[in-house]
């Protein structure tokens, strides 16, 4: 018979796999991909932050004031006084007859209360729809941090919904200063860009109007972001927000200073191209979080989707911008409620008082499985060992946290290996004693032992399974790190041993010692 058959290269190329990816984690290397340490192993920043869904209910106003100019603009109806007043929008139509197209368009975006009284319109959210706003608003602000973490590099940050507005955010590994003011500023930074008309016919009494006068113009006072003295007069409603930029990269200008260039989608595109060749030898406002961050003259119409962001942005201003509108504005902005710096929950004594228990209850059941087993014992930790390296490299490969979750789930895997191990030799040993031939024995044993242990194993990931969709943090690291065990324990306790008899069977047969090899009389 082959020494080698596909059972044994396979394992064989499991335990390389294992081995090789799991370096880095166990000899803690500077090169290659490891496991990084949860909060509660290694400690870092804990926040606890407020969402202002009212602020949502605004923005989600001004969005539709920009729909509602827009599509007037396109389809050539004549508005005027359109203006947003708290959480309703007005305008006043000069034909009558262009009423059921306005009507049509607002009930295709849903949601709102839309009352008209002669020829003027008003324009609100229902109840409904201002609830499922502020619910959504926390729901998107969770998904935003989550990906600015992720794109900031951090690994495996927890971020989490509590209650109905705050976010509870967890952040391993944060220790300086520096890099906790640069984790917050990311996380509470709204991102709001908007794109905005300058009123070129009223600029130059910004400096004597009133917040209200503005007001009754339709027009808001916003401050230059590099000099607060000095203002603007623009459009209250904008021609383009931060729902429409795909993509934001760091660029440099002539004079090698960091700027930001932006990409919009098809329809932000068009809306700027329509803007800008109607308003040739105007200026166009560039507005981020409420700062006027520059308001260049349109010289000609500017096709392409595209724009910059020029403020005397550092590097790592500018890159963290750009992270901000690539993951998306937040939906409104959030408030710091809570703040701590955490260390470990254990402390490094318990850490390492675990780790003891853990190594001296892995080293009594490989001893037991050589005693009681033999040299199937031996070939059963040779399994139970690759699982070990395969379950650390796939955690490597993927990035993931190890919590405490987490350690409990690769000791409940090492414990589901090693019953696999003894299901299968109780098996072989019975039928040895049945008086069956060893490879006969082997051979039956494992298709006996199969149901038995796929039954578990496939229960077990089904429950996995359900823990990942429906929990939270902790919840899903031992949930992963379950599902990874139970798969690398089928490959190793049944494939892998499996090969390993079939590769020795010449030797078992010709030996027939069933003591030396089963532990059997």
């Amino acid at each position: 018979m082959k020494i080698l058959n596909y059972r044994l290269i396979i394992f064989i190329l499991s335990i390389i796999f294992g081995v090789v990816f799991s370096i880095p984690s166990f000899m803690q290397t500077n090169s290659g991909k490891k496991i990084s340490l949860g909060l509660d192993l290694q400690g870092g920043l804990h926040m606890l932050l407020g969402v202002q869904t009212d602020e949502a209910v605004t923005s989600k106003i001004k969005t539709i004031a920009t729909s509602i100019k827009y599509f007037a603009e396109d389809e050539d109806l004549l508005i005027e006084d359109l203006s947003i007043n708290g959480d309703s929008i007005t305008f006043t139509i000069l034909d009558k007859d262009e009423a059921p197209k306005i009507e049509t368009m607002l009930e295709k975006i849903g949601g709102l209360e839309v009352g008209l009284d002669e020829l003027t319109f008003n324009v609100s959210l229902t109840d409904d729809e201002i609830v499922r706003t502020k619910d959504l608003s926390v729901a998107q602000a969770v998904e935003t941090i989550r990906n600015r973490l992720d794109q900031f590099g951090l690994a495996e940050p927890t971020v989490i919904r509590q209650g109905e507005t705050d976010i509870v955010v967890q952040l391993p590994g944060i220790r300086s200063q520096e890099d906790e003011k640069a984790a917050r500023e990311l996380i509470s930074k709204p991102a709001n860009l908007e794109l905005m008309a300058v009123d070129e016919e009223r600029a130059d009494q910004v400096y004597t109007m009133s917040d209200a006068q503005a007001a009754s113009y339709g027009d808001i006072i916003l401050e230059d972001v590099k000099n607060p003295n000095t203002l603007y007069l623009v459009k209250e409603i904008p021609i383009l927000n931060g729902e429409q930029v795909i993509d934001a990269k760091v660029a440099f200008d002539q004079s090698n200073q960091p700027i930001i260039n932006f990409t919009l989608n098809s329809s932000g595109a068009r809306i700027f191209g329509d803007f800008t060749a109607k308003s040739i030898g105007k200026r166009l406002a560039v507005v981020l979080d409420g700062k006027v961050y520059s308001a260049p003259s349109i010289r000609e119409r500017i096709g392409g989707g595209s724009g910059q962001i020029s403020g005397g942005f550092t590097m790592i201003e500018a890159g963290n911008v750009a992270i901000a509108l690539r993951s998306g504005a937040l939906p409104a902005s959030v408030k710091l409620l809570e703040k701590r710096s955490v260390g470990p929950s254990l402390g490094a004594d318990s850490i390492q008082a675990s780790m003891v228990a853990l190594i001296l209850g892995f080293v009594l059941v490989v001893v037991f499985m050589i005693v009681y087993y033999k040299t199937a014992g031996i070939i059963a930790n040779i399994a139970l060992i690759t699982n070990i390296f395969i379950i650390v490299s796939v955690m490597a490969m993927f990035g993931a946290t190890l919590t405490l979750p987490g350690m409990a789930g690769i000791v409940l895997t090492v414990g589901m290996a090693v019953d696999a191990n003894v299901i299968i030799t109780e098996r072989i040993r019975e039928l040895l004693r049945q008086g069956l031939s060893i490879q006969k024995a082997i051979e039956d044993g494992y298709s006996n032992a199969m149901r038995a242990i796929l039954d578990a194993n496939i229960t077990t990931l089904l429950v996995a399974v359900i823990l990942y969709a429906y929990g939270t943090g902790p919840i899903k690291g031992f949930a992963i790190t379950i599902s990874i065990g139970i798969l690398a324990s089928m490959l190793t306790a049944i494939l892998g041993t499996h090969g390993i008899y079939e590769a020795l069977m010449p030797k078992i047969s010709k030996d027939k010692n069933i003591k030396k090899w089963f532990g059997v009389s």
